[in-house]
């Protein structure tokens, strides 16, 4: 199509709205605005950008934008799909946008309704850009009724066997038992890259599970666009829209972190920038993709400015918004457990931020530690309530449950906390076992991390002949055995700081003191001291000389693969290595999934 000057000016300045998922910019031409300002290159790309990238696949009817976008004012798009014009193809009208120096061509809230191979052609100004997608519609032998997806933020290999070692402990070189997680049938290796880098954070990574698309660091259901507008960018169909579009299925959202935090608000929203939680709190109301159950941290972005901790710039009251929406508020454990059995809609907010982890909410409660939130539930106790809910409803349900925590304390090099919500994640993954047994095996259950750290087990450590520091750390035959008890059988050792301990060193981190020994309080590695990261007084201990930039006060994610272990229905779909976007075509295979139909009440 060709376009007078007049008409571009005059095309729709927005189409972000003109339907759920909108238009905008596509991007994958330029180097997003925070990556050029880093200083950092790229091949040279084609002058026409198509979105969604090449080699994406989806599920058939799956709803997404289609974009073509060039740097300049461009006069001229001829797109097509298989040979056909877009605009006929699709039976839909396209818009054209200029915005920040590039124009885009855009075609929202389309969806391919075969399955096979398609390839999409764009031309402007003489460039051509060609792309090949994939569609799918693939189902189980037998379906799954539910699917619970549980996320290990950080759970990397070695984070599981500190867990494993500390919750069964060995004999004679065996380990006593398996995690819930270690039992499961079915297992695969995850690589966890997204578009823009070989390391990923948990918005871009968790993105990956919600829709089966690849995309950026900090970038949850959308590919990132060349705008500064983090609303604008093209939008992809996630898990908890399509389950509630297709089949009318109960959603449900649970985490000990903030809840419109990176993982959980991957699961529902669309933005390119994760730092938004405002807008995610509030578009969570949104009926086309609002979760049945909401658990987690998070309260100063549902209250309004005026309360205290409130972290909005206006004075919308979000948990007022959900209550009017007939869900059931619960603040505190007290209240939750006191939330009448049949309740179907349970926003549960139990933090201002993130919620406390395990040692800290249920060992040493120590009140400034706690900040006045002394009676916080556990990760056990909300997947429990959650699965009670949602299992009412006879469509079946999604879940997703984040054992948050470990990926924060493995940033603050707190091996020890990280742990301990490890196993706690695990104990988690025993209720929806459990369930599943109890209710005829028909839910597919998935344990997997988002991304991975670079702590690694390299012995023990102990004090007992008088040495201290790295001398003290023990290798090979020396090493032993660490003495974690748990004498009262809950799965937790009942001292997090024993005579023998593990020596647990990092791969990547700030200049820091480090003694090996338990931190009584939370305390970071490093403080900032100007634009410098300097090791932390507070902390005692010999001092490591980082390996990271001096802007990085905390210890980073690694690009290490991930662990996969699934069981259920669809389940057989998980094996060898796989990357991290076919999680979500496992669970749509599962759930047999048709993205071209629409549930009726």
């Amino acid at each position: 199509m060709k376009l007078s000057s007049k008409k571009r000016k005059t095309a729709a300045a927005v189409c972000a709205f003109l339907s759920i998922f909108g238009c905008a910019a596509a991007a994958n031409v330029y180097l997003p605005a925070h990556v050029e300002a880093a200083g950092y290159t790229v091949q040279e790309k084609n002058p026409v950008s198509v979105m969604p990238i090449n080699q994406a696949k989806f599920l058939k009817g799956q709803r997404f934008d289609l974009q073509v976008e060039v740097k300049g004012l461009a006069d001229d798009f001829k797109v097509t799909v298989d040979g056909v014009d877009a605009e006929k193809y699709f039976g839909k009208k396209g818009e054209v946008k200029t915005a920040d120096g590039v124009t885009v061509y855009c075609i929202p809230d389309v969806a391919f309704t075969k399955a096979g191979a398609v390839k999409v052609e764009a031309v402007s100004g003489g460039n051509k850009n060609v792309v090949n997608y994939t569609v799918t519609d693939a189902k189980a032998k037998k379906k799954a009724k539910n699917v619970i997806l549980f996320v290990g933020d950080g759970m990397s290999l070695q984070a599981r066997e500190m867990a494993r070692i500390l919750s069964k402990g060995l004999s004679d070189g065996k380990y006593n038992d398996l995690l819930n997680m270690e039992k499961m049938p079915h297992m695969a290796v995850i690589t966890t890259s997204g578009y823009d880098s070989l390391v990923t954070d948990s918005a871009n990574s968790a993105s990956a599970y919600a829709t089966g698309h690849k995309s950026v660091n900090n970038a949850m259901g959308v590919y990132a666009n060349s705008t500064k507008d983090p609303f604008d960018d093209p939008k992809v169909e996630n898990i908890i829209e399509l389950v509630k579009r297709t089949k009318g299925m109960a959603t449900g959202i649970v985490s000990t972190s903030n809840i419109t935090d990176a993982t959980p608000a991957a699961m529902l929203s669309h933005t390119r920038r994760r730092a938004e939680q405002n807008f995610i709190a509030e578009t969570m109301t949104e009926d086309y993709h609002r979760p049945d159950v909401i658990m987690g941290g998070g309260s100063r972005h549902f209250i309004p400015m005026n309360v205290p901790g409130s972290k909005r710039k206006d004075n919308v009251n979000v948990v007022e918004q959900f209550k009017d929406l007939g869900y059931t508020f619960s603040g505190n454990r007290t209240e939750l457990l006191n939330t009448p059995a049949d309740e179907d809609k349970i926003l549960g907010l139990y933090q201002l931020d993130n919620m406390n982890v395990y040692i800290d909410r249920a060992m040493l409660k120590n009140p400034k530690v706690l900040g006045g939130f002394n009676d916080q539930p556990g990760l056990v106790e909300m997947t429990q309530r959650a699965i009670d809910t949602l299992s009412k409803n006879e469509n079946g349900f999604f879940l997703m449950v984040e054992g948050a925590c470990v990926d924060k304390q493995l940033h603050v090099m707190d091996w020890q906390r990280a742990a301990y919500d490890n196993i706690e994640l695990d104990q988690a993954v025993g209720v929806a076992k459990k369930f599943a047994a109890e209710n005829g095996n028909d839910t597919l259950i998935i344990v997997v991390a988002d991304h991975a750290h670079g702590a690694s087990i390299t012995g023990t450590y102990h004090e007992l002949d008088g040495k201290t520091g790295r001398e003290a750390v023990r290798t090979y035959a020396a090493a032993g055995w660490p003495t974690f008890e748990d004498r009262d059988g809950d799965g937790y050792p009942d001292n997090p700081n024993p005579d023998v301990t593990l020596a647990v060193q990092f791969a990547n981190h700030p200049d820091t003191n480090i003694n090996y020994k338990f931190k009584e309080v939370p305390t970071s590695p490093a403080i900032m001291a100007g634009d410098k990261a300097i090791a932390n007084p507070k902390l005692e201990g010999e001092f490591y000389k980082g390996n990271i930039p001096y802007k990085e006060s905390q210890e980073v994610h690694s690009a290490d693969d991930i662990l996969l272990n699934a069981m259920g229905p669809g389940s057989e779909y998980f094996n060898g290595v796989m990357d991290n976007t076919e999680v979500f075509f496992g669970m749509v295979r599962a759930l047999g999934l048709d993205g071209t139909k629409n549930y009726k009440k």
